[in-house]
């Protein structure tokens, strides 16, 4: 019996049709991965599985006593509760029997009514909170945190006291223990690192709950799902396996459609070429087979599926313009800190041309920071970089610090590139999705997803022979993901990544370099393989046991890192103050430059527009240190 059904499902905001002509059924030990472009309409299916959204048609039938959880229901809006609290409270109603079983206890124990009765109302209670796990309650509700990257000091903060990113992780926890028949999964693996990613993928795959689940992460669905759905072009398509199953099927189908497609056009070509012969000897016979040919080319027009339209992925590829030198880079002894806190200490790396390097590690151990440092964005405390002959670098960032947010997009790329045309700027932002008005969009509107496309379509331009990528699949869709890994793996130069993405990694990676308490440590093969010699423990550092000097010691670091935390959030506090005044003055000197008293008198535009410059510089410089700020900050909580 299915948990869940829909039919003829269609669903559209005012004349945009999301999807339509919607069918499919969920049976009890589905595991299922939604794919599909950004603005497809998952999260839409989602709210309309679960009530928020009414279709526009068709229907959606859940089985009798079937529970379904989504992450939504599970806000934490108790501020002042702990974390370990807000996650025990979706036992409540155990702990509301087991304050009635304490309740019965002083009673039975004071003898002073009726004993039988209160003894039989103990067994039932006590049948019923046995029954629904009330023995493990509480265990699992720390599993489920510790699992998901809260410590015991954590887990006992106050709601209101952590971050976006923890206040996720409490959601997920809460809903995995809901106890639901089928869970919808939004993006779980937000906000967790890969130990905590892992975990959650045990996790799943021991849960007796049936669930959907939208991801970008493609290992990911490659370990939790049997079945994937993918929504493209405004139809479902259902296909069995996981991901890396559901790859070669669609490419079959799609291949297959397009086969059909064609022999049918050239069957109706045929038929057409038949009926302008008969026509033209035009006897009697000749139009009746005319007219017998025309009704079987109507068929076929009217059966004819032309391929869909796959214009929503971008389009590009990458290439060196110069080769470099068999050395690319040497690091020797390299140390980054800030305000004399070393953050990295004595890494050494030896990069040659044509290597694949992934720099994998936890939240905050450096990684951003050791490229920064490659790109003397940060200066490092001591040490040696030294890049080879002939090598140029193309840089991904992931904060999107190196794109001017007052530019158009088709004027951020006009500028970094003159020499190309009008009609090539708009022939290579349309590959990247970027067609119509679209082009004149400010980079400060666009969303995170936009802005990735930008800074990828700057790599392809620059024909850089060694690419540094920080989270390049951060913001991208599934397609887009596909697309990048394509043309990394096409990529001539040389390539060194930092990112979380196992399928990137695993597909990629021919050399790996990890973050270990000793420093960077060089592992060469690919994710698989590290993974599977960690698991081994081959790769695992003893640890030593501690003494008292090592408790002072950690207690020492501990007090150190709370105390550099909270000047950082003093500075942060400052910045955000002089850029709300820098911005103050900008307003005010943009408002005098466009009085007509002013405009007149060209002395003071030119003495006021350069105060405005002043002032765009100071902003810029204050938000890149802002961002700078505000990434410690991120990496020290999460």
């Amino acid at each position: 019996m299915s948990l869940l059904s829909v039919n003829s499902l269609e669903m559209g905001f005012g004349d945009d049709d999301l999807f339509f002509d919607m069918s499919f059924e969920i049976q009890p030990g589905d595991r299922i991965g939604l794919i599909g472009v950004n603005g497809s309409g998952k999260t839409t299916l989602f709210k309309l599985l679960m009530g928020t959204y009414k279709p526009s048609k068709g229907t959606i039938s859940i089985s009798k006593n079937v529970r379904i959880g989504y992450m939504e229901q599970h806000v934490c809006r108790n501020l002042e509760r702990s974390a370990y609290d807000e996650v025990l409270s979706v036992f409540s109603h155990l702990s509301d029997i087991e304050n009635e079983l304490d309740a019965l206890n002083l009673k039975i124990s004071a003898g002073t009514e009726n004993t039988d009765a209160l003894v039989e109302r103990q067994s039932a209670l006590h049948d019923e909170f046995t029954r629904d796990g009330g023995l493990t309650y509480k265990s699992r509700a720390r599993s489920a945190l510790l699992g998901i990257g809260f410590d015991d000091s954590r887990m006992s903060l106050p709601v209101g006291s952590l971050s976006g990113g923890q206040c996720a992780k409490l959601q997920l926890a809460k809903l995995l223990l809901c106890g639901a028949d089928l869970l919808l999964l939004d993006e779980p693996t937000n906000h967790l690192d890969v130990t905590s990613v892992e975990w959650l993928e045990e996790y799943l795959l021991n849960s007796s709950s049936s669930y959907i689940v939208i991801s970008h992460d493609r290992y990911f669905l490659d370990k939790v799902t049997n079945k994937t759905f993918d929504l493209e072009n405004k139809h479902l398509t259902v296909y069995k396996g996981n991901y890396s199953v559901y790859l070669p099927q669609k490419e079959e189908r799609a291949l297959a459609k397009q086969r059909e497609y064609e022999n049918t056009m050239r069957e109706i070509k045929r038929l057409e070429g038949i009926i302008e012969q008969q026509r033209r000897w035009n006897r009697e016979k000749n139009i009746r087979t005319a007219e017998s040919k025309q009704k079987i080319v109507n068929k076929l027009q009217r059966n004819l599926e032309r391929p869909e339209n796959t214009s929503s992925a971008i389009r590009f590829s990458l290439s060196a313009k110069e080769r470099s030198g068999d050395d690319v880079l040497l690091v020797e002894n390299l140390s980054i800190g800030f305000d004399g806190n070393t953050i990295l200490k004595d890494v050494n790396m030896d990069i040659k041309r044509g290597e694949r390097v992934f720099l994998i590690g936890p939240n905050g151990c450096g990684k951003t920071s050791l490229l920064k440092a490659l790109m003397k964005i940060y200066k490092a405390q001591n040490g040696k970089i030294t890049f080879g002959e002939g090598v140029t670098i193309g840089y991904y960032d992931q904060i999107q610090q190196n794109i001017d947010s007052s530019k158009t997009v088709f004027d951020e790329i006009s500028d970094k590139y003159p020499a190309m045309t009008g009609t090539e700027i708009r022939n290579t932002l349309a590959r990247f999705m970027f067609r119509g008005d679209d082009v004149f969009k400010y980079v400060s509107e666009l969303s995170g997803g936009e802005r990735a496309r930008v800074l990828l379509m700057e790599l392809m331009l620059s024909g850089a022979n060694f690419l540094l990528l920080d989270e390049p699949t951060n913001h991208l869709d599934i397609s887009s993901c596909e697309t990048l890994q394509t043309a990394l793996l096409n990529y001539s130069g040389t390539l060194l990544v930092v990112s979380h993405d196992r399928y990137l990694i695993n597909s990629l990676a021919d050399r790996i370099y990890y973050f270990t308490d000793r420093g960077v440590e060089d592992f060469r093969g690919g994710y698989d393989e590290f993974i599977e010699q960690m698991r081994q423990n081959k790769l695992q550092i003893p640890h030593k046991e501690k003494h008292d000097s090592d408790n002072k010691a950690e207690y020492k670091n501990k007090k150190e890192r709370d105390a550099l935390r909270r000047k950082v959030r003093a500075d942060l506090s400052r910045i955000e103050n002089d850029i709300a005044l820098t911005e103050a003055a900008i307003s005010s000197i943009e408002e005098m430059l466009q009085s007509r008293e002013v405009s007149t008198d060209y002395e003071r535009v030119t003495e006021l527009s350069e105060e405005l410059r002043k002032n765009n510089d100071k902003l810029d410089a204050l938000m890149i240190k802002w961002e700078e700020f505000s990434e410690f900050l991120a990496d020290a909580d999460s």
